[in-house]
């Protein structure tokens, strides 16, 4: 507090001097002092770590050991707000061991990562409360004890700062519950037990009793039965102590729910206003020869400079800082100024720079009137509303095999004047098939869609866009206006590998909620009446790049090398062209829960596909850069931001530093982030060895950018069927039969499992 105090004094002194304020652009040397601590910087040379001692342009005070800077080893930095942090640094990002401490008196002492609080670490709250377990960025995650400050008490697992998985909570007047929680709520089967001697025993849902449950009694009585708040659902039977005959139903169960049940209430978490990974640095610059028509900029303490916590959210512009010159280099890091957006020099495997544009248009032409496809949408359209629309029982998730049976298919003629079941309509007669109808309802359910959500994005007033180009297999793709949801034309060959593996697909993603393999929704088929005849049939899937932020980047990887470089040139690249594997110069890093989640789980599904003999299946993979990545390598000069006066509308709707914390502490955040949807993460970029021929992961090179990642397995219809199999001997007489991408179910499987886990790392 001295220091601090000497600091403030200091520094007020300093401003008088200045004549402007503390962030003011005058930095005249105020005294002798400042003289020889710029001296003293001068005896350093570039990568030295020393020990120094730093008072701030803002009033925060700094001492410990110090590189180019930023403090880079053992420290203690003061804000003046009265924070603390005392540990290991790491190029300006609290990093290793350390301790941080508010003014309310709470602290946190334990492992940093990147500026969070992340690994094990102990959190004692202003009210009393402690925490001692797993962290990560911030959240409680894994196994802790937490003791509340009135005396209840949680031992068990957490999930994204809450409760989740098994766990054992004892209040402070001596009753307690164990077993499973989810989202921070007793749920799941488990067993509570009362001061006095009661018990229950069975199912829970949002903390209360729900479905099969046994209450006992001190002397021996018990209840059976199904348990629920609402009387209506609510059945079961009383057996008095010493008896196996049942009672008379005397005793009222929602006495549990009403006088029990009263006092067991879990305490909510705490209330943390600034997270360590919110907090600034104040960047250090030297008083001699620096540029005085420079602005002083604030740094978080992960060093990502202006995170920009005070912007609104989704309208932040990337023009902070002055672009370099065009052709100018700093740090060995050209400048490029450009139309197309923000360049950042990452040259990849072709030579080229990585380009983030400012904004990306919508894939795709409107099919409107007059497009061929016109009548085809209309078509598909009121298939769709007939099909979702049409009453039946409610899904149920056990489905007879029957359900399952190719031959479950329905035809409905659509005449242009309509009939008892089909609306009049504009466009030609023609016929409707529904493909096993029922597993798809219950599919749609199992993925939470809503069916009025369903036929408004598909149905609605909005047409549909198609894809410019087919995709390799001959097929057309089209979105549906909101991008929710892709439709796929589909062969008759794919149609019938689906039909064949659809009981398989039902089990498995009913089993593995994080399962990356494609959602299906629908297959059905038009069959246009005329002398053609013409059939199309098509699947309905959700499209995985569905999302508010910008997709600056996108891959499809297989782990293959033939074949594999994309075959446009330089100038056509940009934000909606899917990049292949030899164009790949980034290797994704998760945080470590979430790599073990995705390691997991590729397994599974691939262990799925190679059961049903699939191959050629692909991980698509889509990269937004948040701000704070970019806003850390402008101030280095890796980026250069463009700003044309352009409208609100060419803003990129990138995160910040802070909207990436807000992302993550708020509960509606943590509910979009899944595996593969809205992840947080980071990516390291590679580059390849010129001397080796064919390298299909580059070598790191330590320079991270931050992302929010987008990545799922694709293309699962395709089966090594006799084309495959002659595909595969004909290209291995020609090339390297390693290199192909026709080759056996199982190769395929453990070729695409190693490539993955290698480009995929554990963010250490």
């Amino acid at each position: 507090m001295k220091a601090w105090e000497a600091t403030v004094r200091k520094t007020q002194a300093a401003a008088k001097k200045r004549a402007n304020t503390i962030f003011g652009t005058s930095y005249a040397v105020g005294n002798v002092e400042e003289e020889n601590e710029d001296q003293e910087e001068e005896e350093h040379t570039s990568g030295e770590v020393y020990h120094a001692e730093r008072f701030l342009p803002n009033g925060d005070y700094y001492t410990g050991y110090w590189s180019e800077n930023f403090p880079h080893g053992y420290g203690k930095y003061l804000w003046t707000d009265g924070c603390l942090y005392v540990g290991d640094w790491f190029r300006g990002k609290t990093m290793g061991k350390g301790t941080f401490s508010w003014p309310s008196g709470a602290m946190y002492e334990g492992s940093f990562k990147s500026g969070f609080m992340d690994g094990e670490g102990m959190y004692t709250g202003p009210n009393g409360d402690t925490y001692r377990g797993s962290w990560i960025m911030n959240l409680k995650h894994g196994r802790g004890v937490k003791e509340y400050g009135n005396g209840d008490s949680y031992d068990g697992e957490w999930s994204r700062g809450v409760h989740e998985g098994t766990g054992k909570y004892q209040w402070k007047n001596g009753n307690y519950y164990v077993g499973k929680w989810r989202n921070g709520t007793i749920c799941g089967k488990g067993k509570m037990c009362w001061a006095n001697g009661n018990v229950y025993e069975g199912n829970w849902e949002d903390g209360l009793p729900k479905g099969n449950g046994t209450f006992k009694w001190v002397d021996g009585s018990f209840y059976v039965g199904i348990w629920s708040k609402d009387l209506k659902e609510q059945s079961g039977s009383y057996y008095p102590s010493g008896s196996l005959l049942e009672g008379n139903l005397e005793w009222d169960p929602q006495e549990v729910f009403n006088t029990d049940l009263k006092d067991c209430k879990v305490c909510p978490g705490e209330k943390v206003l600034v997270w360590p990974s919110q907090k600034k640095l104040a960047v250090w610059r030297s008083t001699k020869g620096s540029d005085t028509s420079v602005r002083p900029r604030r740094m978080s303490v992960d060093s990502r400079i202006d995170a920009g916590i005070d912007r609104d959210f989704g309208r932040m512009r990337l023009s902070d800082a002055a672009p370099l010159p065009p052709g100018s280099v700093r740090n060995g890091m050209a400048g490029n100024d450009s139309d197309d957006g923000l360049q950042l020099d990452c040259v990849n495997a072709r030579g080229s720079p990585l380009r983030i544009p400012k904004v990306v248009k919508k894939q795709g032409e409107t099919i409107c009137k007059g497009h061929r496809n016109y009548e085809l949408m209309l078509n598909l359209q009121l298939g769709i509303r007939h099909s979702v629309g049409r009453p039946g029982p409610p899904p149920s998730l056990d489905l007879k095999p029957s359900a399952f049976d190719p031959k479950e298919k329905y035809w409905t003629k659509f005449p242009a004047e309509g009939s008892k079941i089909t609306p009049p309509h504009q466009s030609c007669e023609f016929r409707w098939k529904d493909y096993c109808p029922k597993v798809f309802r219950t599919l749609r359910m199992l993925f939470k869609v809503d069916p009025a959500d369903y036929m408004l994005s598909i149905c609605g007033d909005d047409a549909l866009r198609e894809l410019s180009s087919p995709g390799k297999s001959g097929s057309f793709f089209y979105l549906t206006h909101d991008d929710r949801y892709m439709i796929k034309t589909m062969k008759k060959a794919e149609v019938k590998v689906l039909l064949r593996m659809l009981n398989a697909y039902y089990n498995h993603v009913r089993a593995f909620e994080n399962t990356l393999v494609t959602k299906y929704f629908g297959l059905h088929c038009v069959k246009l009446n005329g002398p053609a005849q013409k059939k199309v049939r098509f699947i309905i899937m959700g499209n995985l790049f569905c999302s508010e932020y910008m997709i600056h980047r996108r891959y499809d990887l297989k782990g293959s090398t033939f074949g594999r470089l994309t075959d446009k040139p330089e100038s056509e690249i940009d934000a909606t062209t899917t990049l292949k594997d030899l164009d790949l110069n980034f290797i994704f890093r998760l945080q470590k829960t979430w790599f073990q989640d995705f390691r997991r789980q590729v397994d599974r599904d691939c262990e799925f596909l190679e059961h049903e003999r699939i191959m050629d299946y692909s991980l698509l993979v889509g990269l937004h850069f948040t701000e704070a990545s970019l806003d850390d390598h402008t101030s280095s000069g890796a980026i250069t931001p463009v700003d044309n006066g352009g409208s609100e509308t060419d803003s990129i709707s990138c995160l910040s530093r802070a909207n990436v914390d807000q992302l993550l502490l708020d509960p509606a955040g943590w509910a979009s982030i899944r595996l593969g949807i809205n992840m947080p993460a980071r990516v390291e970029r590679t580059e390849r060895n010129n001397d080796i021929e064919i390298q299909l992961v580059g070598e790191p090179t330590g320079e991270y950018y931050d992302v929010i990642m987008f990545f799922g397995i694709i293309d699962i219809l395709q089966d090594y069927d006799i084309t495959k199999k002659l595909e595969h001997a004909y290209k291995s007489i020609q090339y390297d039969p390693n290199s192909i991408s026709a080759v056996d179910p199982k190769q395929y499987s453990r070729r695409f499992r190693d490539y993955v886990l290698g480009v995929f790392a554990e963010d250490t």
